[in-house]
């Protein structure tokens, strides 16, 4: 499996498990999420990409009570995680509004209760989950920089920041913010022209792609130009429709990095096959232009 350096002190796999709808899975359990791990990185997925507002607030705690029946699978694999999003669920109740908190107080507890609930010493990567209007950018980049520097988080990034989001909270943060997670498939490709891969291919920055197949939309519409192309590639390449639209993502420059999500185990299997598959310029575009409904200008 490919491996992106992300900092001097981290590197992930190329493809990330997402968990984001694990607790959705009927069978939910540690020795199924065991399973699913250990199925993983049987192909080198090592990274697993969590949110505190996963599951109702109740995803980490569930992962957190596998590594603790399986300890040994801690070494073997990098855990994402994000704050930032308080919802009126779970553990918030009773909260009246669904907001952001991207205060000092807010993050500290997120984090200890990350800690605690995953049953781990250390987070390797914190994002702050979606851009907070009510930011005070230095004391929260103070914050992410004593978290680093305490050892209870390796390093940190962003989710579903803008460029000018990016710029104000690295201007108050030693650390490098290392990575943006933002929405890109092929139905979802505004970020190839609104300046957000521009920019984080100017600064360095690997971007991780949440829901790299539009959550299954992608194949919904059989008659649609789109779905009928990834079929035609799928049968040329020997491959599923899915791993040719990873392949389009994994095509990109800026080293684009998928966050997978699936409850199924066959198709887990096949997560890492979209690595085996290199498109060349005219077939991207061809991908490109059938998930527009028309040639780029």
């Amino acid at each position: 499996m490919q491996r992106i350096t992300l900092s001097d002190c981290l590197s992930f796999s190329r493809i990330i498990y997402g968990l984001w709808r694990y607790t959705d899975d009927p069978n939910a359990s540690t020795k199924n999420l065991q399973h699913k791990i250990e199925t993983c990185l049987q192909q080198g997925i090592t990274t697993f990409d969590q949110a505190d507002i996963y599951g109702g607030y109740k995803s980490e705690a569930l992962f957190g009570q596998t590594l603790k029946q399986a300890p040994h699978l801690r070494q073997q694999i990098e855990i994402i995680t994000k704050c930032d999003i308080v919802a009126p669920i779970g553990i918030h109740s009773d909260k009246k509004v669904k907001y952001y908190d991207t205060s000092a107080q807010y993050i500290n507890h997120a984090v200890e209760r990350s800690l605690t609930d995953m049953n781990i010493e250390q987070i390797d990567l914190l994002l702050l989950h979606r851009p907070d209007p009510l930011m005070d950018a230095m004391e929260t980049g103070i914050t992410l920089d004593a978290l680093v520097a305490s050892g209870k988080v390796k390093a940190i990034g962003v989710s579903n920041f803008r460029p000018w989001d990016i710029e104000l909270l690295q201007s108050c943060t030693k650390n490098k913010l290392v990575t943006n997670q933002i929405e890109i498939n092929l139905n979802h490709n505004s970020a190839l022209t609104n300046g957000d891969l521009a920019y984080m291919q100017q600064h360095n920055i690997s971007p991780m792609a949440w829901s790299p197949l539009a959550g299954g939309d992608l194949f919904k519409n059989p008659q649609s130009l789109l779905n009928k192309k990834l079929n035609a590639l799928a049968k040329v390449y020997g491959a599923q429709p899915a791993s040719i639209a990873i392949a389009w993502l994994l095509t990109h420059p800026t080293k684009i990095l998928p966050i997978m999500g699936s409850n199924n185990i066959q198709r887990i299997e096949q997560f890492s096959k979209a690595l085996k598959i290199q498109l060349d310029r005219q077939t991207w575009f061809e991908l490109l232009q059938a998930a527009c409904g028309h040639e780029v200008a």
